[in-house]
């Protein structure tokens, strides 16, 4: 019989405890490997290398620097600091880092643009738990922090670079 301890993992600092007594479990895709086809994974999956197909993920979804995703993928938060084409559905936070590009429609309750990021797509935020939702169409490249909440007001066409509202429209 496994003790609790047994049970536990450390991820990101964080102890994570799984009810059906396994530990909670990842795939890492490294910068050599890749996947063509649909990968359905309770846990977290992060590439470093690349994937082409679908992805949904129970956990985290994480895209490195380097990676190159062309998939719809759908986790609880996507982080993306490579390349990701296709629609992107995460019940918690989509966050794009400085070196990483979302080409595709996204749907979620809350996103973070960092500066150097790029978004280019329709953006739906659906507030966790509310059911509230606002849609924009949004060609963002970050030239300052950017984050969106559920609240954030307004349709339409426009570049963002602030909180849900018009920024400076800088396109390259």
């Amino acid at each position: 019989m496994q003790t609790e301890n047994e049970m536990a993992e450390v991820v990101g600092g964080r102890i994570r405890h799984r009810g059906d007594g396994h530990a909670a479990g990842s795939i890492t895709l490294g910068p050599k490997d890749s996947l063509i086809g649909k990968l359905t994974f309770d846990g977290e999956v992060r590439v470093a290398g690349k994937l082409e197909g679908d992805i949904k993920a129970t956990g985290d979804v994480s895209v490195d620097d380097g990676g190159t995703v062309t998939a719809t993928v759908e986790g609880n938060n996507v982080s993306v600091r490579g390349t990701l084409t296709g629609n992107v559905t995460a019940k918690g936070k989509l966050s794009v880092g400085g070196a990483g590009a979302v080409l595709g429609d996204v749907k979620v309750a809350r996103l973070s643009v960092e500066d150097g990021g790029t978004l280019n797509g329709n953006v739906s935020m659906v507030g966790a738990g509310s059911g509230s939702s606002s849609s924009s169409s949004s060609s963002s490249s970050s030239s300052g922090s950017s984050s969106g909440s559920s609240g954030s007001s307004g349709s339409g066409s426009h570049s963002s670079s602030g909180s849900g509202s018009s920024g400076s429209s800088g396109s390259e």
